[in-house]
């Protein structure tokens, strides 16, 4: 089986731009708290920038929490469905590697789902370049526990069809993330915050089926595997109620002076 390339799974997405809005989780409010303590700074007021910020899941509830917030998206799909939810947040069309944001302007950058899109060798930099003194970098993955056992089956059933599930690779981003500061000047921390949701399984089939891995193996082979999945999952939740469980894996790196 051929390994569809990064590159194309980062582009992926724009093709399934309201499929991704409106079946994708959330993110829980002991996430924002959390950023909070291990930024060191309320998020009121805070001048941010969500980099990678897809259709404003993230974006929108960090400007619940009173920052003002400019979106930064590489996508012309999920631009364009960002613009169509969110008309009070600003968005500017750009990526992590290269931002289109001032030195030293933002106190927060934050990146969703995204970090591992990005090249560290200029993504790292590039966030504190744009950083106050005394700024933040927060990133996190809505990961799957597999201590779940229809969650792990379902990982199985997803790595031996497609090489690889989407989730279970995500779930090592963050321990990766922490090694990735080609500047020496990023401290991280990490906290892990469990919630879960219960949504219909059609929501639950077109979430997964809006992960990258789903759409660079095109519609036949996606919806091939949805069906089955649909029939296995109906044995364990006959109501049609998907409890998805997440932990979502929090790194915050807080600034500090090259090292010697």
């Amino acid at each position: 089986m051929t390994v569809p390339s990064r590159t194309d799974r980062a582009h992926s997405f724009n093709a399934a731009a309201a499929q991704y809005a409106a079946n994708r989780p959330s993110y829980p409010p002991a996430l924002f708290d959390a950023i909070e303590e291990l930024a060191g700074r309320s998020l009121t007021g805070a001048r941010v920038i969500d980099v990678g910020a897809g259709t404003g899941i993230a974006t929108a509830l960090l400007h619940g929490r009173g920052a003002e917030v400019l979106a930064v998206e590489p996508g012309d799909a999920m631009a364009a469905q960002f613009r169509r939810t969110h008309h009070d947040i600003p968005i500017v069309r750009g990526n992590g590697n290269s931002l289109p944001v001032a030195t030293a302007s933002v106190d927060l950058v934050t990146y969703a789902q995204a970090w591992h899109w990005t090249d560290p060798a200029h993504s790292a930099p590039e966030a504190l370049r744009v950083l106050r003194p005394g700024g933040a970098l927060a990133l996190w993955w809505n990961t799957t526990p597999l201590d779940i056992p229809w969650q792990a089956a379902q990982a199985d059933r997803i790595g031996r069809r497609f090489g690889v599930h989407p989730v279970v690779e995500q779930n090592g981003s963050g321990a990766r993330a922490a090694q990735d500061d080609p500047t020496g000047r990023l401290r991280f921390t990490g906290r892990q915050i469990r919630w879960s949701r219960r949504v219909p399984l059609d929501t639950h089939l077109a979430n997964i089926g809006s992960h990258s891995i789903f759409l660079v193996h095109g519609k036949d082979a996606s919806t091939a595997f949805l069906t089955e999945e649909r029939h296995l999952l109906l044995t364990t939740f006959p109501d049609g109620i998907v409890e998805e469980t997440y932990d979502v894996d929090l790194l915050v790196a807080t600034t500090e002076e090259p090292r010697t």
